[in-house]
């Protein structure tokens, strides 16, 4: 089953060479070319991630398509596309799971949505309530937490986007 993502932005390059590019790595990809339009997809249609820009048609317009996304029945990922980089607890207050930061290298983008999809799933099954089953042990429920403290493999931070110039650079 493909994993659905919406991409939320007002610049049409940005989104046709993301969509490609997920599209091409087994994605089903909605658009939408502002905040407005990225809410009424939310209102209609299920999705796995959101990814969206933080200045639109006005400079809050992202973090109205996030609460959008957060207040959606099947709770999606949630991620925040920004050339102007937040403070982690300022992109966290507005309801993201994670910051991906223009320029972003297609290698890197991938492995950030794999690791987001992959934890948030998690997250979703702890907190789900659990069916009642004598014989299997008690799961421990574990808090959602930040984003800002959790690291890939090897101790990298996930929103930072390394090497310009690089020859899978993605968006400049």
């Amino acid at each position: 089953m493909k994993r659905r993502v919406l991409l939320v932005d007002d610049e049409v390059a940005v989104l046709l060479t993301l969509k490609a590019v997920l599209e091409i790595n087994g994605f089903e990809v909605d658009t939408a070319a502002s905040a407005r339009e990225g809410r009424l997809k939310l209102r209609s249609h299920e999705y796995d991630i959101v990814i969206s820009d933080l200045k639109m048609e006005t400079d809050q317009a992202g973090s109205e398509v996030i609460a959008a996304a957060r207040n959606a029945s099947n709770r999606p990922a949630i991620a925040l596309l920004t050339a102007f980089p937040l403070a982690d607890e300022d992109w966290q207050e507005m309801g993201a799971d994670h910051m991906l930061v223009k320029p972003v290298h297609t290698r890197r983008l991938l492995e950030q949505i794999d690791w987001l999809l992959e934890r948030h799933t998690r997250t979703l099954a702890a907190d789900a309530p659990a069916e009642p089953d004598e014989s299997a042990p008690a799961k421990k429920k574990t808090a959602r937490s930040g984003s800002a403290q959790h690291k890939e493999p090897g101790g990298k931070s996930l929103a930072k986007s390394s090497g310009k110039g690089s020859s899978d650079q993605l968006l400049a």
